[in-house]
């Protein structure tokens, strides 16, 4: 099971720091197909260079985070998490959650629930490669 467990994680993470080069790509090199909600960005700057270039480097800033995080994430599992280090299962919760948390909070706060089912899909996998290592954290030696 610990095998599974860190082979999903790893296909997470790398999906995750992929995404994030993509978005990063859409934000810096290929500006007309980028979509804000169902609106392309050009509709929504309506002409002004400057919306235009505010809303691409959130965009950037954004994907930047991303992939900085996935790189974290797949640091942790490829190294401490394959080892057994029970730290490492916390970590990757935690990260997980804070994830989630802020990503749903869009639904309450904004209104919207666009971007939120990569949320829980994330939170799916990421959740059921945790519980197939669950007993790391209740057993004191586990190697």
């Amino acid at each position: 099971m610990r095998t599974i467990s860190w082979i999903l994680l790893t296909i997470v993470a790398s999906l995750t720091f992929v995404a994030s080069l993509g978005s990063a790509y859409i934000s810096y090199r290929s500006p007309d197909s980028d979509v804000i909600g169902q609106t392309k960005l050009a509709d929504v700057a309506a002409g002004r260079a400057e919306v235009a270039t505010a809303l691409r480097a959130r965009r950037g800033t954004a994907a930047a985070f991303a992939a900085a995080y996935a790189v974290l994430f797949l640091f942790i599992v490829l190294v401490p998490y394959r080892r057994g280090d029970v730290w490492s299962w916390w970590a990757l919760l935690a990260g997980m959650l804070v994830l989630v948390v802020l990503t749903l909070a869009r639904i309450p706060l904004l209104g919207t629930r666009l971007g939120a089912g990569a949320a829980w899909l994330e939170l799916g996998i990421v959740g059921v490669a945790l519980l197939l290592d669950v007993k790391r954290v209740s057993s004191p030696a586990v190697t």
